[in-house]
């Protein structure tokens, strides 16, 4: 979809890019780690180069520069931030 509006809404000067994370380590993943045991962890860490999950914070300078005029030309991306995951 974000490539379609990117193309569609492109010669309007509106730049549609995706935010694609990864495994975060947000309050709800924490809660069901704690009830299901960290083996879930461990079992998507090991598929991430980085070795760990990422944390929220993580995404804020992707999600700044994405907003600011240094990405004046970006349009039509899928910016992933997954620690390496995707590597693969």
């Amino acid at each position: 979809m974000g490539k379609s509006l990117a193309t569609e809404w492109g010669p309007y000067g509106i730049r549609v890019n995706n935010l694609c994370p990864g495994y975060m380590k947000t309050d709800l993943i924490i809660d069901l780690l704690a009830k299901e045991g960290k083996h879930i962890e461990d079992n998507w860490v090991k598929d991430i180069p980085m070795g760990r999950l990422g944390h929220p914070s993580e995404l804020q300078g992707t999600v700044v520069y994405m907003a600011s005029d240094a990405s004046s030309y970006l349009n039509g991306c899928d910016l992933v931030v997954d620690g390496g995951y995707t590597c693969y």
